[in-house]
């Protein structure tokens, strides 16, 4: 069955173009020119995939996807045009899973090519492989289902798939401690322009999730000038 993406941007040549080569290769394309609007249509049909585009008309990206991340966690790739940090790490705050850059040459292959990777990560395992549950102290990880549990409760806000990546990388072998570099090759695999301090914006994100049900929660610990490390209290 063909995915459906969808296309969130003001720039009418940027949607023309993306949308005829996400069709040219098999994908099911949604389009919309305001946040307002994309909102709107992708509550009725949801996409499997969304591309958004930060600054636009009615709603911007960033609203746009936090509202969406209140009720979806489809993988959520941004565009962005600013050559700065500052709107591709709020953004990931907020909960996207990628984003590429407009400035500097935009490449629509590059971006096929991210959407194709956020799309694996969704791919279930197939039929015989065993359940693949992990436990660790209060933990209990899902990895065929992506689900997340602590002391035996879901987590009000779920996982996106590159947190659930994350935190099961790091729970999967308590007290060792995890670079940035490794966490990210683990989260981005085959994408290398990806920044290291991306992974500071998933964690943070991470641990507000497990604190909204424990908010003692300190499983995950900093180890600055190396990476992260899971603790068993």
């Amino acid at each position: 069955m063909n995915k459906t993406i969808a296309l969130v941007d003001d720039d009418r040549n940027i949607l023309t173009s993306v949308s005829m080569a996400l069709e040219n290769e098999g994908f099911k394309v949604q389009t919309y020119l305001d946040g307002e609007s994309a909102y709107i249509g992708m509550t009725r049909l949801p996409p499997d995939l969304a591309v958004i585009d930060l600054k636009m008309p009615k709603m911007n990206g960033e609203e746009l996807l936090e509202k969406l991340r209140k009720k979806s966690s489809i993988p959520v790739i941004l565009l962005t045009s600013k050559d700065d940090e500052v709107d591709e790490l709020l953004g990931l705050k907020l909960g996207a899973d990628d984003y590429v850059k407009k400035s500097g040459g935009f490449s629509i292959k590059v971006l096929i090519e991210r959407i194709r990777v956020q799309l694996r990560k969704l791919e279930p395992k197939t039929v015989s492989q065993p359940k693949n549950i992990l436990t660790v102290g209060r933990l209990t990880l899902d990895s065929e289902q992506l689900e997340c549990e602590w002391g035996g409760k879901a987590l009000p806000d779920k996982l996106t798939t590159t947190e659930f990546k994350i935190i099961y990388e790091l729970a999967k072998r308590p007290g060792v401690v995890k670079e940035r570099a490794y966490l990210m090759n683990i989260a981005y695999k085959q994408d290398n322009d990806i920044e290291d301090r991306t992974i500071d914006s998933h964690v943070k994100r991470i641990r507000k999730k497990f604190k909204k049900i424990d908010p003692k929660f300190s499983a995950i610990e900093t180890r600055y000038g190396s990476g992260y490390r899971w603790n068993i209290s």
